[in-house]
């Protein structure tokens, strides 16, 4: 586990997680239901960088096996490096399965120049403003790069509605919690908040399966 007083704790292995699934069990007996219902929480790290970002584009408002199908069009075509989508014309960009809103948010993106190095060791308030400057990237988008590409362990993405479901669920809430009102209670799943959310999701699928299957 690497530390540090800029960014906090950073998850890079499996025995992360699993400490912070620990840590949230000891203190929140509903996680440990939770825990105990999912079982081993999912690491669920993947590369930083601009195909990251590029990726989170493809997948919005598709469903995840359009994503899949348009992703890899664009990995077979040599379109997931910014110097590349750059220097494609449109026709090879739609042809890949990008929507013309698409096609202008990966243009931006890769004309935006962010220094991915240093976001690894940015403050997640910085790394959050750097990357909703740029056209199609929102807050949910940015938090979530924060937790899997950069592995931060105390960020939250209380925007995802898969998080606010769950979460009702596991706090027999009579609504599904607002944004705010996520944001509010995750504040004391701290320092582990994206332990908790990743266990939070694991949870999720477990009860909408059994749903599924009744």
């Amino acid at each position: 586990m690497q530390e540090s007083d800029c960014i906090g704790r950073v998850i890079r292995g499996a025995a992360c997680v699993a400490e912070g699934a620990e840590w949230l069990a000891a203190r929140e007996p509903r996680f440990a239901h939770a825990l105990q219902r999912a079982g081993q929480v999912p690491l669920r790290l993947r590369q930083d960088g601009y195909g990251a970002l590029l990726s989170a584009i493809v997948s919005q408002q598709v469903s995840v096996a359009s994503a899949r199908a348009i992703w890899g069009r664009l990995v077979a075509a040599g379109l997931t490096e910014p110097t590349a989508v750059a220097a494609a014309g449109d026709d090879a960009l739609r042809a890949c399965g990008l929507s013309r809103q698409k096609i202008r948010y990966a243009r931006a993106l890769a004309e935006a120049e962010i220094d991915y190095t240093a976001l690894r060791a940015a403050p997640e308030a910085e790394v959050v403003t750097t990357l909703t400057a740029v056209p199609g990237i929102g807050r949910w988008t940015a938090e979530i790069y924060a937790m899997f590409s950069l592995g931060r362990a105390d960020v939250f993405a209380p925007g995802d509605l898969a998080l606010r479901e769950s979460a009702r669920l596991l706090f027999d809430l009579s609504e599904r919690p607002s944004e705010r009102a996520l944001r509010g209670m995750a504040e004391a799943w701290s320092p582990w908040r994206a332990v908790a959310a990743r266990l939070l999701w694991a949870y999720f699928h477990v009860e909408k399966s059994r749903e599924g299957m009744t």
